[in-house]
């Protein structure tokens, strides 16, 4: 068995790619990653260098891991500027450092596919042991593995990984016929909230439509890449992801997206939500608006997401990191999870030290917004032994 590491997706053909990936999981896509090389979003000048692992035995790839060499912490969303800071306090550089995740997407999911489960513990060794070496021969100072799903972090720490927990908001089906069905496991108090934020839409004469990848015209992406940017704009940054980017992903796997937009009595589009999904999840990614209407933001973003998942039976929207203002809307909070290496022991040490405590205070956090659930108190029960 042996690894290596490519510095294109394109060093590997989209038919032997997608078939070890064996998951509709549309971020490890091949289509997804190549677009995002193919356009620059990511690249040397960005700060993501593809470095994509391949384990293979006789000439036979067992496992893949999109992997990229990071030269800052920009696009992770699980955030390590301070131990950046600690490293350069004392005098040591922490980038470049390895990243296994997908860019700009804080959405939970697989990370490592491998043809046979069987062998994966026997395959995150020697992955483990290949990523030692590599980081002696680039002088990476470390190599962390964001968002992946438990088990796999599992396998990681059993491998010397140490594992840092952090939080999210995720909406679950409680296999509702409907919307209104949804509301009824909650208090009268926030389902009379609810209902009143929805009017509010139809009251500003503001029309909302769902549209499912194969029909969106140009026009609508268009409009949509312009509040995109304008999201970002506020903040003072520029979009991670340009036109053609989204142009190209919503030809390439049109089944994996969904396009929510609002228009304004003219007819005008003033607000938009791209978001992908596959057959359990829908993951809420892209929003912006030209202005602010009450509540738009809740109904384009979350309650038109929440009537696609029961409409098409998924089991999850995860509507992207942070807010606790979700909360009120029925979303759960939950521990998500990434595995770290670090390099230098001194550090490891007293990062590891940190991950207990910070997973402590991650707990403590989660336990204390469950009391701020909008359900009745049998159905939050519930949707946790679920």
């Amino acid at each position: 068995m042996k690894v290596e590491f490519i510095n294109s997706i394109n060093e590997i053909n989209k038919e032997e790619w997608n078939s070890i990936i064996n998951s509709d999981y549309p971020f490890l896509r091949y289509e997804f990653l190549d677009s995002l090389e193919k356009h620059k979003c990511v690249s040397e000048e960005r700060g993501w260098s593809p470095f994509h692992a391949v384990v293979s035995e006789d000439n036979k790839k067992l496992a893949l891991m999109p992997m990229y060499i990071k030269t800052d912490s920009q696009g992770e969303f699980i955030f390590d500027w301070s131990w950046a800071d600690a490293f350069y306090r004392n005098g040591v550089n922490y980038y470049p450092k390895l990243v296994s995740s997908i860019p700009y997407t804080p959405a939970s999911g697989p990370r490592l596919s491998v043809t046979d489960k069987s062998r994966s513990d026997e395959i995150i060794e020697n992955l483990y042991s290949a990523i030692k070496e590599i980081s002696e021969e680039l002088d990476f100072s470390s190599v962390h593995i964001l968002l992946a799903e438990e088990e796999e972090i599992r396998s990681f720490s059993n491998s010397g990984f140490s594992v840092r927990s952090s939080y999210s908001f995720h909406w679950f089906n409680n296999v509702y016929k409907d919307f209104n069905h949804f509301l009824q496991d909650m208090t009268s108090r926030q389902r009379k909230n609810i209902k009143k934020e929805r009017e509010k839409i139809s009251q500003q004469g503001i029309h909302i439509k769902k549209i499912k990848g194969n029909d969106i015209t140009e026009e609508m992406l268009v409009a949509f890449y312009q509040f995109y940017q304008l999201t970002y704009l506020k903040r003072g940054m520029q979009g991670y992801l340009n036109y053609d980017f989204f142009k190209e992903i919503t030809k390439l796997i049109p089944e994996n997206i969904l396009l929510v937009m609002a228009q304004d009595k003219e007819g005008s589009y003033v607000a938009g939500a791209l978001n992908f999904y596959d057959t359990k999840k829908l993951y809420g990614r892209y929003w912006g608006c030209f202005e602010d209407f009450d509540s738009l933001h809740f109904e384009t973003c979350y309650y038109q997401g929440i009537e696609f998942c029961i409409e098409n039976g998924l089991i999850c929207f995860d509507p992207g990191v942070q807010g606790e203002h979700k909360i009120k809307r029925g979303f759960c909070p939950i521990e998500t999870y990434s595995a770290h290496w670090i390099k230098d022991e001194r550090f490891r040490e007293a990062i590891d030290d940190f991950l207990v405590r910070e997973q402590i205070h991650v707990k403590n956090y989660n336990d204390d917004r469950k009391n701020l659930l909008p359900f009745k108190k049998e159905v939050t029960r519930k949707l946790y032994e679920k």
